[in-house]
């Protein structure tokens, strides 16, 4: 799809922007860019939500759709997921923020490096690890996602995605426990090869 932005704000990390195509309005959302009103755009496929409340915003959409990159007219498409598949919320991992050995384990938990290398054998299982928020992305697919670092594991096995109904702000130091899911596929293309899901978490 593709037309004319005639709305547009930044909020959680996302850019929304009201599309006009010629024959319709649609909502769209994807990572953070400067766009601008009149500006001309395409929408690339993604995933298609049904009244969305968006908490960052306070507000309400009827429909909206979740994309991997919200493209310029003219801009290249080279910066942009090459199948145009959406990116949920946990997949694009944050920088590396966290240094070794300035997180202390949770007594009777795991490492961050811990649960990727023994991924296999605590599938399922419940997990505790204490750790750093990175990101925090509110309230997308109904779900708030953060991205987790104690300073353990190597790239690709540093940063842990958790899903949970609480709220923490970016540089939190948390405990947490949730339930470890294993090669999660939540449809419409997202995978994760690990996951902490429902997390209960305490600030510390």
């Amino acid at each position: 799809m593709s037309g004319t932005v005639v709305e547009t704000m930044d909020s959680g990390g996302y850019t929304y922007v009201q599309v006009d195509t010629g024959s319709q309005k649609i909502w769209a959302a994807g990572p953070q860019k400067k766009i601008q009103f009149g500006d001309k755009v395409i929408i690339p496929s993604g995933m298609s939500l049904q009244n969305f409340h968006s908490k960052s915003l306070n507000r309400d959409f009827s429909s909206i759709y979740f994309v991997g990159a919200i493209i310029k007219e003219g801009e290249s498409t080279g910066s942009a997921p090459s199948d145009h598949a959406a990116k949920s919320p946990g997949m694009t991992s944050a920088n590396v923020e966290v240094k070794a050995g300035s997180i202390k384990k949770a007594e009777g938990g795991e490492t961050v490096g811990d649960i990727f290398k023994n991924k296999t054998s605590l599938s399922g299982k419940k997990v505790t690890l204490r750790g750093k928020v990175v990101k925090f992305t509110p309230q997308v697919m109904g779900k708030n996602w953060i991205h987790l670092q104690d300073g353990t594991g190597s790239q690709g096995s540093n940063d842990l995605t958790v899903t949970t109904a609480a709220e923490v702000a970016k540089g939190a130091t948390v405990l947490l426990t949730g339930q470890l899911a294993v090669d999660k596929d939540f449809g419409y293309g997202y995978n994760y090869d690990v996951i902490v899901e429902d997390a209960q978490i305490k600030v510390e």
